[in-house]
């Protein structure tokens, strides 16, 4: 099973559409990925993340819903007692 998880771009690097590369926040935590499959993201935009690479940019209510959701499966693994 794969899965991508949004986050909100707050800075890109790079011109080159192939090596763009911006600083994504996944609710707190912040890390680089590569916009070569999003070479119309611009800072601001959610973008949902698959290994790395933002695969596609999708609305801020959808992206905040799958993280809501996210959250809940955390919640619920951990009453569960697990890792």
């Amino acid at each position: 099973m794969c899965l991508a998880v949004p986050g909100k771009i707050i800075s890109i690097h790079g011109e080159d559409l192939l090596t763009r590369t911006g600083r994504v926040d996944f609710d707190g935590v912040i890390k680089e990925v590569s916009l070569a499959a999003t070479p119309e993201a611009t800072a601001g935009h959610y973008v949902l993340v698959h290994a790395g690479l933002a695969i596609s940019i999708v609305d801020e209510t959808e992206a905040r819903q799958t993280l809501e959701y996210l959250q809940q499966i955390d919640e619920l693994n951990n009453e569960l007692g697990g890792s």
